[in-house]
């Protein structure tokens, strides 16, 4: 039987310039679920104990936060993106 090892995409966001990019891509053209998933997986490659730390929240806060059934407020979410060096910047959707 063919094993397979399941896919995480924090384990290829080894550079700032793919952690960069691939934020960029999920919040231009994602989901709202999809651009925290990326945030979480940015932080993971990243380190999430560092994340937190430096979002002043727990690792646990941080994890549950992130979560497929989380519900972080906007502050929280604020907090973890400055944290990972970068911040929110509004533009227009394109019609």
């Amino acid at each position: 039987m063919l094993e397979t090892t399941k896919f995480d995409v924090a384990e290829y966001l080894d550079t700032e310039e793919l952690r960069k990019d691939y934020l960029e891509l999920v919040a231009k053209d994602g989901t709202q679920e999809e651009l925290l998933k990326a945030i979480s997986d940015v932080a993971r490659a990243r380190g999430m104990t560092k994340t937190a730390k430096e979002a002043g929240i727990t690792r646990e806060g941080l994890y549950k936060a992130l979560s497929p059934d989380g519900n972080p407020a906007f502050s929280t979410v604020w907090n973890i993106l400055h944290s990972l060096g970068y911040t929110l910047t509004p533009t227009p959707i394109a019609k």
